[in-house]
């Protein structure tokens, strides 16, 4: 059962092997650079990099993002429910109110979100 593994450790073995010789390669022979400060500092469309790389954004868009985010989801669990609709419409009426109380919830949560103030820019 372990001879079956050897051609595997072989290959693995000559994938580590390769690629230490071809790195070991590339330090011995390879030209090391010289550096100075302008050929070290990044090149942003011939524009000098001032300040920051990341601006820091408000919580108020992580938020904002975050809601979108689980209204989206929920959309796309109701799309399944709309494309049978028809179908399970004509056994019961079940399917309506657990879809209306699923939509109510939503409801509910969106208007507690606006209530805290969640989507208020200003704030």
């Amino acid at each position: 059962m372990l001879s079956d593994y050897l051609p595997v450790f072989f290959q693995m073995l000559i994938a580590i092997g390769f690629a230490v010789v071809v790195l070991s390669l590339s330090v011995v022979f390879g030209k090391s650079a010289r550096t100075n400060e302008t050929k070290d500092s990044a090149y942003e469309c011939g524009m000098l990099p001032i300040g920051d790389g990341a601006p820091r954004f408000s919580v108020k868009f992580y938020l904002v993002a975050m809601l979108f985010v689980i209204f989206d989801i929920e959309v796309v669990f109701m799309y399944p429910w709309a494309v049978q609709f028809r179908d399970m419409i004509q056994v019961s009426t079940v399917p309506l109110l657990s879809i209306a109380g699923f939509a109510g919830i939503l409801a509910l949560a969106y208007v507690y979100a606006l209530k805290k103030g969640a989507l208020n820019w200003k704030s």
